[in-house]
């Protein structure tokens, strides 16, 4: 049979349509495959950036190693001085809190570095960089209670001022231990190929509702081969290690502060309620 002209028109209308369906999926198509390109593009671009960023801090960190700037003025910390007055590496770092020094001082004192996500990854990253064992052991909350559980000892003490850490190390094992020592014996270790290290949180009234909370590290090795060692894995790991103390005096700030403000107590050992 032959097929009329309305069948031929019907038959036209159905190609045309079939057709444009095909092109719109094309056309879609197309723009889910640009807008993955560009996803791509900018992940790839990011990803550089912060690995040329990376590399670049490290290298600064492998030149400026060993030549440490002093404290001044206020910075300037009388225990520091007598643990260790020549170092390899010094971190300090002030930050002004709207709270009476005592309450600044017990916020740092409980402050729960392990609640911070960025702070977890930067320990796993180390654990998968150097191929170390993770550890399953619980650990109390509390920086100074969580460094004293793993190794660290107290050097010194002003009780609602400042408290002074140490130990001796060897951080570029996977595994690193932390050996604590008494205030004499820190001062007079020298056995070879160890880091020596000390830092402090220490609070600084300013008046009745103000205060500076102030953390420095200081770092120094006891030989020719630890601070190679030292300095290869300084130039590693500062960035993630400055950024945990980056992270801190915020922290620190709005606990104190909120605890001005009345949303939270004192637990019955003194430290801060949750």
């Amino acid at each position: 049979m032959e097929r009329g002209a309305g069948d031929d028109a019907r038959a036209r209308s159905k190609d045309g349509a079939g057709g444009g369906s095909g092109a719109e999926g094309g056309v879609e198509s197309g723009h889910t495959g640009n807008r993955l390109y560009t996803a791509l593009k900018w992940t790839a671009g990011a990803v550089g950036f912060a690995a040329g960023a990376y590399a670049s801090y490290a290298g600064i960190a492998w030149v400026r190693y060993g030549h440490p700037d002093r404290p001044v003025g206020d910075d300037a910390d009388a225990f520091l001085e007598r643990f260790m007055p020549i170092y390899d590496v010094a971190e300090r770092r002030p930050i002004a809190v709207a709270a009476p020094a005592d309450v600044t001082f017990l916020a740092a004192y409980e402050s729960d570095w392990m609640q911070s996500p960025i702070i977890r990854a930067i320990f796993k990253a180390r654990e998968l960089v150097l191929g170390a064992q993770p550890n399953p052991t619980a650990r109390p909350r509390g920086v100074v209670a969580f460094t004293k559980s793993i190794g660290w000892g107290v050097l010194a003490e002003v009780p609602g001022r400042e408290v002074v850490m140490g130990a001796v190390t060897q951080p570029w094992n996977p595994n690193v231990v932390f050996r604590p020592l008494t205030p004499d014996e820190f001062v007079r270790f020298n056995e070879p190929d160890y880091v020596k290290i000390v830092w402090t949180l220490r609070a600084d009234p300013v008046s009745d509702n103000e205060s500076i909370f102030r953390h420095e590290t200081r770092v120094t090795t006891t030989g020719s081969v630890a601070r190679a060692k030292f300095r290869r894995y300084w130039a590693q790991f500062s960035p993630g290690i400055k950024l945990i103390r980056w992270l801190l005096l915020p922290q620190v700030r709005a606990e104190a502060e909120r605890h001005v403000a009345g949303c939270v107590g004192f637990t019955a050992h003194g430290g801060l309620l949750p």
